[in-house]
């Protein structure tokens, strides 16, 4: 049973380290690293180098887990999932728009709960394995079905990557190149999030007075009963869109293009 995880870990470390190599690589311009996991918190320059020794990270303690019982390769990959829970919770409060770029583009999704779930449950299961008393490759050799499925089973409910994946099949698009869901479905999806609900009294009124698209977002402006603009921004993937509100306030006669409001949140 202690070892059941260790097939997952592995799998899952080396296909995060691949995909970072894989979009490091690929040319994509600074703007587009910028929303994804680590390189958001990074100057410019140092965007791609961050992917590129994450991913060196991964597949160091992918091999360790694989080839070693030494107790420090077990404890440092707790710790490596112990603080990627920590970054995506700093990406949801500094970066709401970004993506934790777990694999690669298919994880430019906004992070949200299930994402901080799931680095959590890897570093339970992580921790689990610190007392297994077999390297990583007996158990790829003699797997523990029962557990190793369930595993899955969990880790695959809380990744939104696999819905992402399931887009791309259908669309062969990425998320900002794609057709995207009517103005008015957009907005039944904001009016059905808590952050709607609870910012709904504070409006003046239910509908809004300017909407547009920007890449995966979606955009709708309020006035509240101050007269500042509540702008809400609607992620245009996923069955349950990450939703974020700002509100900028009146007295601001002008704006230039992403000039910082109050924070969104």
């Amino acid at each position: 049973m202690l070892a059941s995880q260790l097939p997952v870990l592995i799998v899952l470390l080396c296909l995060g380290a691949a995909a970072k190599v894989a979009v490091s690589r690929s040319g994509r311009e600074p703007t587009a690293l910028a929303r994804l996991g680590p390189a958001v918190l990074v100057p410019a320059r140092f965007q791609a180098p961050a992917l590129l020794v994450c991913a060196a990270g991964e597949l160091a303690l992918a091999a360790g887990l694989l080839l070693s019982t030494h107790p420090a390769i077990r404890w440092a990959s707790v710790a490596f999932f112990s603080m990627s829970t920590y970054v995506l919770l700093e990406l949801r409060r500094r970066r709401p728009d970004a993506g934790c770029g777990c694999f690669g583009e298919v994880s430019s999704a906004p992070v949200d709960v299930r994402s901080i779930a799931r680095t959590m449950t890897l570093a339970g299961l992580a921790a689990l394995s610190v007392w297994a008393p077999v390297p990583g490759w007996v158990a790829f050799a003699q797997p523990s079905w029962g557990f190793l499925l369930a595993g899955l089973v969990v880790l695959a409910v809380l990744s939104p990557e696999i819905e992402e994946l399931v887009e791309r099949v259908r669309h062969r698009a990425p998320c900002e190149q794609r057709p995207g869901p009517a103005e008015g479905v957009m907005l039944a999806r904001l009016r059905a999030s808590g952050t709607w609900r609870a910012e709904r009294e504070r409006l003046a009124s239910p509908e809004p007075y300017d909407s547009w698209r920007e890449l995966c977002w979606r955009f709708f402006v309020f006035k509240n009963h101050e007269h500042d603009d509540v702008v809400f921004a609607v992620f245009m993937a996923g069955r349950r869109p990450a939703v974020r509100v700002a509100v900028v306030a009146a007295d601001n006669e002008s704006l230039p293009s992403y000039a910082p409001v109050s924070v969104w949140r």
